[in-house]
């Protein structure tokens, strides 16, 4: 009588539970628009939906502690002109989000830490450049201010956000109508996935299709019967995709190993309401302490659900292996870099103490002169040696005047703090 040997996994009991009625968050008006993105991002400080917006295009962005119902006047993200079809979070700065839109126009945004008070309508930058709807946003991995956009024009542009400067675009690439776009690990390469039935992996800096033959797959998943789009979530760390279906109500989740047969079927997380979309939380966003090794945000039609996959552990402690060391907010390369031809690997952190997210960051753009490149249309005054001496004089000025303001602001804050510290004691005392 032959024994069935059990494939040894530490991931083979994973299992999805949804999170409590208060942990969620309601009366959102999730878009309807029918385009075939994710309508949701998430990172460690913020979740942000594509919602409805009359008169142009418009999303919410809210603290991951905002639980709960959300105020029908809470401030939206507005700008765009026309329905906002993708957004995505910069991976080196929790606080910029780039959104593109059916106006042709890809926009990125700086979110402040607090709530504002009245709706966010000016962006740090607009990149234009595509000549029909933009439906795909995706940062480079590594590179600091590098976006990738695909548009409905069939064009894939890559954009330096730092100076909103095209760095690349490839325009003959592919014939029809882009579905997705890929990065690699570390940003050197490209997949993407066509109207044509065709995959393809792209070099973008020689702007060739490097692979593009692929005549049988390595493993074939019969899923089923439905017609919906299916969202993938590639965990790296742990080597399960997740698969989504858009108007399903299931995940399924699958562990990818190095043996044949390569795809092993987990489990499936299932529940009563279909997905409008779907977030998915980077790993260091994550509870380490209840071993939690992934977190959606389930859309429906006026809320957000999260879904938590955890690992059954007896142990309270850090478990290593579940969480070896993942790639952190700080990029490896600057957009210049990775432009002349440098890769580098991401930079990695550990989760062991649990991840702090940095301070707030601003997103800095500057802009070249375009006398710098086009020649002077008629004479020009020479600048004379008072007026820069004078120029020079005025900027010292200003810096003196911010070194003593920083000094100042220093000084109250460290008289805060000990009048903060007399205060508890005297609390203390009296009781």
């Amino acid at each position: 009588m032959s024994r069935r040997v059990v494939r040894q996994s530490k991931f083979r009991h994973v299992f999805g539970q949804a999170a409590k009625a208060d942990q969620a968050y309601e009366d959102i008006r999730v878009s309807k628009v029918t385009w075939d993105s994710s309508f949701c991002a998430v990172n460690p400080k913020f979740l942000a939906i594509i919602v409805e917006a009359g008169g142009g295009g418009a999303f919410i962005v809210l603290p991951l502690a905002k639980t709960g119902r959300v105020d029908k006047n809470y401030p939206l993200v507005t700008g765009h002109t026309a329905p906002v079809l993708d957004i995505d979070w910069c991976p080196h700065n929790d606080n910029v989000i780039a959104s593109a839109s059916d106006d042709t126009t890809i926009m990125v945004w700086q979110i402040p830490d607090y709530t504002p008070v009245r709706n966010i309508t000016e962006p740090v930058i607009t990149l234009e450049g595509h000549s029909k709807r933009v439906g795909i946003l995706s940062w480079h991995p590594t590179a600091r201010n590098v976006l990738l956009s695909a548009g409905g024009d069939n064009v894939i542009i890559i954009w330096n956000v730092g100076t909103g400067e095209v760095l690349l675009s490839l325009d003959d690439t592919h014939p029809d109508l882009i579905h997705s776009v890929c990065w690699n690990h570390n940003g050197s390469l490209l997949a993407t996935t066509c109207k044509d039935k065709t995959l393809r992996v792209i070099d973008p800096r020689k702007g060739q299709v490097v692979a593009n033959n692929f005549e049988e797959p390595v493993a074939l998943q019969e899923m089923d019967t439905s017609n919906g789009v299916l969202l993938p979530f590639y965990d790296p760390d742990s080597s399960i995709v997740y698969l989504c279906g858009k108007g399903d109500s299931s995940i399924r989740y699958f562990e990818i190993t190095d043996e044949p047969p390569f795809v092993h079927y987990l489990n499936t997380f299932s529940s009563k309401e279909p997905q409008r979309g779907m977030g998915f939380m980077p790993k260091r966003g994550l509870d380490v302490s209840k071993c939690e090794i992934a977190r959606f945000y389930k859309l429906h039609e006026r809320k957000c659900e999260p879904i938590v996959m955890t690992v059954p552990r007896k142990s309270d402690l850090f478990q290593d292996d579940l969480y070896p060391d993942t790639p952190g907010p700080e990029p490896a390369l600057e957009a210049d870099e990775w432009l002349s031809g440098q890769d580098a690997e991401p930079v990695l952190i550990s989760l062991k103490e649990g991840y702090v997210p940095p301070k707030h960051r601003e997103l800095r753009v500057t802009k070249r002169n375009v006398l710098d490149v086009r020649p002077p249309s008629g004479p020009r005054r020479s600048q004379s040696a008072s007026d820069a001496s004078l120029s020079e004089h005025t900027l010292e000025t200003l810096l003196e005047e911010i070194k003593a303001l920083r000094e100042r602001v220093q000084a109250q804050e460290e008289r805060i703090t000990a009048l903060e510290n007399m205060l508890c004691e005297l609390v203390d005392g009296t009781d």
